[in-house]
């Protein structure tokens, strides 16, 4: 037991570290600094939380349910107030509970409002404070109803680990009860592992201690890794933004380029040679925006390879701008015999191809940026994938997590913010 103890130490100042290090690496501009600061400021104050090991428990649920109640079984004492009229807590409180839980330093019970009380001030902000919790305990006096279930989705969603507490049940019948739990589990989304306590004196205490005897350190983990984690697509958001445009800007750059030599040059094999030096060379200030910085070789491999998968890209590239050049060849060569009037049609299939150029440069430019972007997805660190790790060493404890990673993928598709 001590082995297994002293290995999930180490595992909980690794992460710190790790943390610490990705945070140090990142250099923020002052326009990051400033639009992020309130998350800046709450990662900071995990990241402290982390390496002090201070676990955090917040209570949840409707008013009237016992929350303030269920936190003073646990102290021992009459800390939280509490009173026979609903809505006596009205904002966030907070009290050390002074439990021994070996490898956390501390344990902070969090208290709140009803969530349905209406004389609530900022209840996003309560709702917020009890989702940056390790562990919240979701207090219930009954069957569970819509607006209990859609709190619960939002904390899973979330990747919270989520502790149902069912109160005030001295005078049910044991039939009752065993209906009502049946009910409560049937409602919960599919694939969720959360437990049920059913409060009394002694086993709501014991149970919630085994659990933070086997947890703790991991929720804590988690919690500060998934922190990190939104900070990271905040960041990772805004610096794509900003590429977004300076990419839209090279292209359109070299877009006008191509579409000037194209309308100009009246000679097939310099047209082509021309257009594909003018690709590689914006493939490569491309990768320059996206911080991968391409050679020549690398990026010629890029436009080969966009070019094979887009057949449209390939035609209009080769087989259209070649017809058109063979047109334009012909005019000129019979422009002696007809006065001069061959030479008509000149103009305007200068012009297509003008068009055709400027259209398949913004689809090479498209394609490269995508493909740069794919490349070049490890220039952070991406907390994400320290989560992951974690699953595979410790399924079953971070089984909440799963949900919280999949609705990041449905919910981050960074593509729209390529050009």
């Amino acid at each position: 037991m001590v082995a297994r103890i002293n290995m999930k130490k180490t595992n909980i100042d690794k992460s710190y570290l790790l943390l610490k290090k990705w945070w140090e690496s990142i250099e923020l501009t002052n326009y990051e600094k400033s639009t992020l600061n309130k998350e800046i400021i709450s990662f900071n104050q995990q990241l402290f939380r982390l390496k002090e090991k201070q676990l955090r428990i917040g209570i949840y649920g409707k008013a009237g349910v016992g929350k303030s109640s269920i936190l003073n079984l646990l102290l021992n004492k009459n800390e939280f107030k509490t009173d026979i009229i609903n809505g006596s807590t009205k904002n966030i409180q907070k009290k050390e509970w002074s439990v021994k839980i070996e490898n956390l330093n501390t344990i902070e019970l969090i208290d709140s409002p009803g969530f349905d009380f209406c004389d609530i001030k900022d209840p996003e902000n309560i709702f917020s404070h009890i989702n940056n919790s390790e562990l919240i305990l979701f207090t219930l006096a009954g069957d569970i109803n819509r607006s209990e279930l859609s709190k619960i989705n939002s904390f899973i969603k979330n990747g919270k680990k989520i502790v149902l507490v069912l109160n005030k049940i001295e005078s049910w019948h044991p039939q009752d009860l065993k209906n009502i739990l049946k009910n409560i589990k049937l409602k919960l989304p599919k694939n969720t592992n959360i437990p049920i306590i059913c409060n009394s004196r002694n086993k709501i205490k014991n149970d919630l201690v085994d659990l933070i005897i086997r947890q703790g350190e991991n929720l804590l983990t988690f919690n500060s890794l998934q922190l990190a984690d939104k900070l990271f697509l905040q960041i990772k958001e805004q610096r794509l933004k900003r590429r977004q445009r300076e990419a839209q800007s090279i292209i359109g750059k070299f877009a006008t380029i191509k579409a000037s030599g194209v309308a100009l040059n009246p000679l097939i094999f310099l047209d082509i040679a021309g257009g594909f030096a003018l690709d590689t060379a914006l493939v490569s200030e491309l990768s320059k925006v996206y911080g991968l910085n391409l050679k020549g070789e690398s990026a010629r491999k890029i436009i080969k390879k966009i070019s094979i998968n887009n057949i449209l890209l390939g035609a209009s590239q080769v087989g259209i701008n070649t017809s058109f050049n063979l047109l334009r060849k012909f005019f000129l060569a019979t422009a002696p015999f007809t006065h001069g009037l061959s030479l008509l049609p000149y103009g305007p299939i200068a012009i297509v191809q003008a068009a055709i150029s400027v259209r398949s440069t913004k689809i090479v430019g498209e394609l490269a940026a995508k493909e740069i972007f794919r490349k070049s997805k490890g220039y952070l660190l991406d907390p994400s994938q320290i989560i992951k790790k974690l699953i595979m060493k410790e399924p079953e404890i971070f089984d909440h997590t799963k949900i919280y990673l999949s609705n990041k993928n449905l919910n981050n598709n960074f593509a729209i913010f390529l050009p």
